[in-house]
């Protein structure tokens, strides 16, 4: 089994979990966070002055698959998030050593 972590612009969500929802995928976590990469933020306005706003809105994907699911799963988070543009995300991929199922306690079947 395989943990899949992607960051991506919050814009490009449903995009993505359509995707994903085609490739076969059964569930995933998503959590509002915020960072910066290459982009090193950007500038706003705030009651008229520019701010610097340092750390940018993005989603962090969380996706249990087994092992033989990940090309296809990374495949389908990258060509959905994609815009071509800097910050569109990246996606890590983590082995997974055990996973525990608390409604019915099977483990590592997702």
């Amino acid at each position: 089994m395989q943990l899949i972590i992607a960051i991506i612009k919050p814009a490009r969500l449903t995009d993505v979990r359509d995707a994903l929802h085609e490739a076969g995928c059964n569930g995933l976590t998503v959590t509002e966070v915020k960072g910066f990469g290459q982009q090193k933020g950007h500038q706003e306005l705030y009651r008229g002055a520019k701010v610097q706003a340092e750390f940018l809105p993005k989603l962090r994907l969380d996706i249990a698959v087994p092992s033989n699911q990940t090309p296809a799963i990374v495949e389908a988070i990258r060509a959905a998030a994609s815009t071509g543009q800097t910050g569109d995300g990246k996606i890590f991929v983590l082995d997974l050593s055990h996973a525990l199922r608390i409604r019915t306690g099977e483990t590592d079947a997702i």
